[in-house]
């Protein structure tokens, strides 16, 4: 029985505690609650009211300090170029700016190069920060990424020191041989020969303004506006006869052929691509003069074109092959750039302002394809051209057209492409081989 009571009284004690320890932890929690911390300061009734939803809507990184230099508030894009970390301004000029900001109320801009995080490359970002006074505790910093910027303005400096140098060439050559030919009007020979230099730089000249025309249009304008559907052997042919005195100087053969499928029932049917017309003979004809411009005299020239399959839609493949010099491996990335030339001397001697290419990449990539180089040095080199069948850009145009207008008939939607492809028969996904040049 004693025992019994000692149980007892100990249960009774265990659960006095136990109600204490309770009530205790209760109090302690609420105490913990009413006491402000730093999450609870941070909160967006600190900010005064709208700024938080006119920083959700900035582009540029936005960061509020408090006056412990704490981030009250932080945009996404400012912990992706690492401006705050561990709830801390990281970036020491703009964290004295902010200082300054808050101590005189001036509102202070710099532009800084920040590292580029997780990268071992040495390149920076280039950013504009600007820190304005926010309430009477708050500072407002906004930074603006100005790398793409300052990437374009770069290649628009080279672009014009380029042009400038390509026009000051031949301009440069004019003005010495016609100073030549006033020097020699009694030589009936020398002046015959110095005109006939004159004729070659001013034709040097009028491509390179040409195709600076080019490039700016096919830069500018939307090549759809005016698309249609173009065959391919039309743009072959044209390519061809483009280049057929050079290559007949240099006994250069030129040999064509896959611009048609064969069809089920044996007949055949000619490639098409969508886009417009002119820009695309440009690009193909580009191709094919680089390769007889840098292949050797008594070599050859292909052109092959073949339907291929590709994921979003058969693709038009139309490759240029020579047996020229070839490029090397690290001039192959660059070759699409403007101006930009493997052989400096060998293409003023062919007459080569250095854009044909790189009006091909923009011409290509405006009509929704791509183009890609395979070189071996000595060897050869192979451009390839890959664009959208037209029956492929059809049918997603009509798809496209009936899920804007859900009210417009397929039938009815399709009525002015169909006269256009009346003689097409539908796209077959089968992939045909690669007919033999002859």
């Amino acid at each position: 029985m004693n025992v019994d009571a000692a149980v007892a009284a100990a249960a009774a004690i265990a659960g006095v505690c136990t109600g204490v320890i309770a009530m205790l932890a209760f109090r302690w929690s609420e105490r913990d609650q009413a006491r402000p911390t730093r999450s609870s300061l941070h909160t967006d009734a600190v900010l005064p009211p709208g700024v938080d939803t006119v920083l959700s809507v900035l582009r540029s990184s936005a960061v509020v300090l408090d006056e412990a230099d704490a981030v009250v508030k932080a945009s996404s894009a400012a912990y992706a170029l690492g401006l705050v970390r561990g709830g801390k301004l990281a970036v020491e000029p703009m964290l004295q700016m902010a200082r300054d900001t808050r101590r005189d109320g001036e509102i202070r801009q710099v532009e800084l190069d920040l590292p580029r995080r997780g990268t071992g490359r040495g390149d920076a970002l280039a950013v504009s920060a600007r820190v304005a006074p926010l309430g009477s505790r708050l500072v407002l910093l906004l930074v603006e990424d100005l790398t793409e910027a300052r990437r374009i303005e770069a290649v628009r400096r080279d672009f014009v020191a380029n042009v400038s140098h390509e026009l000051k060439t031949p301009v440069g050559a004019l003005s010495l041989l016609s100073e030549a030919v006033m020097d020699a009007s009694d030589d009936p020979e020398a002046v015959t020969r110095f005109a006939g230099r004159m004729q070659v730089e001013a034709t040097r000249l009028t491509n390179l303004v040409q195709e600076l025309i080019d490039l700016s249009r096919v830069q500018n304008d939307d090549p759809l506006e005016d698309a249609e559907p173009v065959r391919v052997d039309e743009l072959v042919a044209e390519a061809v006869d483009r280049c057929r005195h050079q290559a007949g100087t240099k006994q250069i053969t030129m040999a064509a052929g896959g611009t048609t499928r064969r069809l089920p029932d044996g007949s055949t049917v000619d490639l098409r691509v969508w886009g417009n017309r002119g820009q695309l003979a440009a690009a193909l004809g580009n191709l094919v003069e680089n390769a007889v411009n840098y292949s050797p005299a008594r070599t050859r020239v292909g052109i092959a074109a073949r339907r291929v399959s590709a994921p979003g839609g058969d693709l038009i493949e139309i490759a240029v092959t020579d047996q020229g010099i070839g490029i090397s491996e690290k001039d192959r990335e660059r070759v699409f750039e403007r101006f930009y030339r493997v052989d400096p001397a060998r293409s003023r001697a062919t007459g080569g302002t250095g854009l044909g290419l790189s009006i091909v990449k923009h011409v290509v990539a405006s009509h929704g394809g791509e183009v890609s180089v395979w070189s071996a040095e000595g060897q050869g080199s192979t451009f390839t051209l890959r664009l959208p069948e037209a029956g492929v850009v059809r049918d997603r145009d009509r798809d496209a057209r009936d899920h804007n207008h859900p009210l417009l008939g397929p039938d009815e939607a399709g009525d002015a492409e169909d006269e256009a492809f009346d003689d097409e028969p539908p796209a077959r996904s089968a992939r045909p081989t690669r007919q033999a040049l002859s």
